[in-house]
């Protein structure tokens, strides 16, 4: 379960941060930066963990809870175009550099969730399965997919028949089917090399 190890050794204002939305054929890719307030009631920590493992309804109810006792919580995404231009990576990191700005304020070191830092100003340590492992990284990582989820929702009721309200823009099976019969929406990564080899 992940706790404030890295926090408290790294000391001073630390705000975990993580993406969601590298891998699927639609979508912008989300992120999310995150301060965990002292003091979060045992209840609390004891429901958050790394986004992936947890049920929808429960992401829903750890963000919600968060967000009443003091978290301080800042999301941004990248565009679809800027994927394109970008890359993935970079667009990932521009997500998450957009995140920590829109912060309240300003962390003295950031948390990452892999390998590599998304550059900018303010330290860094970036952790390898960081949303299992930082409490605050683990926090960002659900931020970042309850909102991005819920954009996949309302975007599947403009664009019927994709099933991105089940499969949030992810490569299934009904989605690479849909993409051949129905073709791409503006919303999907033309440039994505999965999403080419789902249309050949």
């Amino acid at each position: 379960m992940p706790d404030f190890f890295h926090e408290w050794r790294i000391g001073g204002l630390v705000a975990g941060v993580d993406e969601v939305g590298r891998g699927p054929l639609a979508g912008p890719v989300v992120a999310a930066a995150a301060i965990l307030p002292p003091g979060l009631p045992e209840w609390l920590l004891a429901m958050i963990d790394d986004s992936k493992k947890l049920k929808p309804a429960r992401r829903v109810a750890v963000l919600e809870a968060l967000y009443e006792h003091g978290a301080e919580i800042a999301l941004a995404a990248a565009s679809v175009g800027e994927i394109y231009r970008l890359n993935i990576l970079q667009a990932s990191f521009l997500a998450m550099r957009r995140a920590i700005a829109r912060l309240p304020r300003t962390p003295t070191h950031v948390l990452v969730d892999g390998n590599k830092a998304p550059g900018g100003a303010i330290p860094c340590t970036t952790l390898v399965g960081g949303d299992g492992i930082s409490l605050s990284i683990a926090a960002a990582s659900i931020a970042a997919k309850v909102l991005r989820d819920g954009l996949m929702v309302r975007l599947d009721t403009r664009y019927p028949g994709y099933g991105w309200a089940r499969n949030a823009g992810y490569a299934a099976a009904t989605h690479r089917a849909a993409i051949l019969r129905l073709g791409a929406t503006p919303h999907h990564r033309i440039g994505f090399g999965p999403l080419l080899q789902g249309l050949n």
